[in-house]
């Protein structure tokens, strides 16, 4: 079950990450979670091809699409995709994190990542 009325990390009502592709846990566009996320897809980030090559060698490989029936396309760099904020996090400290939207990140990604770390990656 997803979180009712989920906020951002700034404080302000969430907002959309993307739709195309589709984003989120629950494939609509969102970086909301619930209990059954073990992910905790939370960061809207603008993926590089930096980021896309460091998790594809860290075994989350993310610019490949997978076949029918499943509609994820593969991304590619400018993208907005609901990453995991371990994941992020993971990047970060090794040099290749992606830029995040603030306004489509939620609350719970500071559990793993402070403000500041954040504000200093922030999209532009």
């Amino acid at each position: 079950m997803k979180d009712d009325n989920p906020k951002n990390v700034l404080g302000g009502a969430l907002q959309m990450c993307c739709t195309s592709p589709i984003t989120g846990f629950y494939r609509d566009g969102f970086c909301t979670t619930g209990h059954e996320d073990y992910g905790v897809h939370v960061v809207c980030a603008e993926v590089t091809e930096d980021f896309l090559s460091y998790t594809k060698g860290q075994g989350n490989d993310l610019s490949t699409p997978l076949p029918a029936p499943s509609t994820f396309p593969g991304l590619k760099p400018g993208d907005k995709w609901c990453l995991c904020a371990s994941r992020w996090k993971e990047a970060y400290d090794a040099g290749h994190a992606p830029n995040v939207v603030l306004e489509s990140t939620h609350e719970k990604a500071l559990k793993f990542v402070s403000m500041d770390v954040l504000k200093a990656k922030a999209a532009k």
